[in-house]
Order: C-alpha cells, then structure tokens, then sequence
C-alpha cells in the first residue's frame, strides 16, 4: 500500500518502496513529526447539518456524533461517536519512540 504513503521519515535503510525523507538516527521527537508530515493536531467540533437545499434553511447539530480535522489545514479526518477518544500524532511517535528505543 505504499501507493497511499503521503508523508514519512526513516533513519537507516531505504524502505523498500523508496519514499519518505530520511533522517539521522537519534533526532529529536520534533524533528520526526516535522519530516514525517505529522507535526499537526487532531481537532475536533459537532456534526452540523443543513436541513434544506437553501443557504438560509436552518442548520441542526447532530450532538452523538463530532467531526476529527487536522488543525493544519482544516481536512476532515473522520466522524465518529462522542465516545471517541482521540490519540494525537504526537502520541503515536512518543509511543514508537518508547518500543524501539
């Protein structure tokens, strides 16, 4: 699935599909968030639905459901239930950082 690899680091070998930039090993969790395209937040705000076709018929929230977006640049990631609880990008690479130390 490396057709789907956006952004990505790596330190040693070049993987096998050839993407991503390659960082010194040892470098800091921010530099590795910087290179591997994952140095945004999860954000999150209500599900809001228009009901109508018009730009003045009302709109309705939906308050079981929230809409996850990258604080970056607004994209929406995923909506999902009020239970959700959000792991931040960060996290994971702390998370890695952590077992492969």
């Amino acid at each position: 699935m490396s057709h789907l690899v956006q952004t990505m680091a790596y330190a040693g070998a070049t993987p096998w599909h050839g993407l991503g930039n390659r960082l010194a090993e040892h470098q800091p969790l921010e530099v590795w968030a910087e290179a591997a395209g994952m140095n945004w937040r999860i954000e999150e705000t209500d599900v809001m639905f228009r009901v109508g076709t018009h730009d003045l018929d009302p709109i309705k929230s939906f308050p079981e459901q929230k809409v996850l977006y990258r604080s970056d640049n607004g994209k929406p990631l995923s909506t999902v239930s009020q239970r959700y609880q959000v792991v931040q990008p960060a996290e994971i690479l702390e998370f890695v950082r952590r077992e492969v130390a």
